[in-house]
């Protein structure tokens, strides 16, 4: 597998940065404002989304963590969904709700995570942030903060690495032999070697 870094550490660092300026923007400041990540890589980006927003508004804005297991829409196909942990640490009625997650793929992930969400409770609005878009969407779902637009071929993988979880901050296409991928599994980013975008 050939593999080629697309962005370092401080390409993320500024897409990060520019996105939060945009939450706050769009949502005209911090009021009612949560951001919840999902799981895996998606938790840290929006920890350092909160920790971006404190240094310019100097405001607090909760962070939850997110887990789709149970709302994959390939269970009946026979996958066993891994059973992670879901935290939210505040009523999301009636919030406006930013879902953050690495890479957006098919959609079918946030539209798994949509309806866990909608299950906490019902947000005033739900908003979507991807460090990176890499197209051949399923679903009619769009991003409304894009770290960046990142066109890719079907055989292609977009992979994520965070300081928190891998050691370091950049991301990398890796282009998959034929006959290698995992159409059932396979994810926007690698994420403890088992993909959680369903077929994204």
């Amino acid at each position: 597998m050939s593999e080629k870094v697309i962005l370092y550490e401080e390409d993320i660092r500024r897409a990060i940065t520019r996105i939060a300026h945009e939450i706050v923007e769009r949502n005209r400041g911090c009021e009612g404002l949560v951001l919840i990540g999902l799981l895996t890589r998606g938790v840290p980006l929006a920890k350092r989304l909160a920790r971006s927003i404190a240094q310019f508004e100097e405001a607090e804005v909760p962070v939850g963590e997110l887990d789709i297991g149970l709302y994959r829409d390939d269970l009946s196909l026979g996958v066993q969904p891994q059973i992670r942990h879901t935290e939210v640490p505040t009523d999301v009625k009636g919030k406006h709700v930013v879902l953050v997650d690495d890479v957006l793929y098919t959609g079918r992930s946030i539209r798994a995570a949509m309806d866990a969400i909608i299950d906490l409770g019902r947000p005033q609005f739900i908003q979507l942030a991807v460090l990176v878009d890499r197209g051949h969407r399923e679903l009619p779902i769009r991003p409304d903060y894009v770290g960046k637009n990142v066109p890719t071929s079907r055989d292609e993988e977009v992979t994520v690495r965070l300081k928190e979880v891998d050691g370091r901050d950049e991301v990398a296409i890796i282009k998959v032999p034929a006959g290698e991928g995992n159409s059932l599994a396979s994810n926007d980013s690698s994420r403890e070697g088992a993909h959680h975008e369903l077929s994204k």
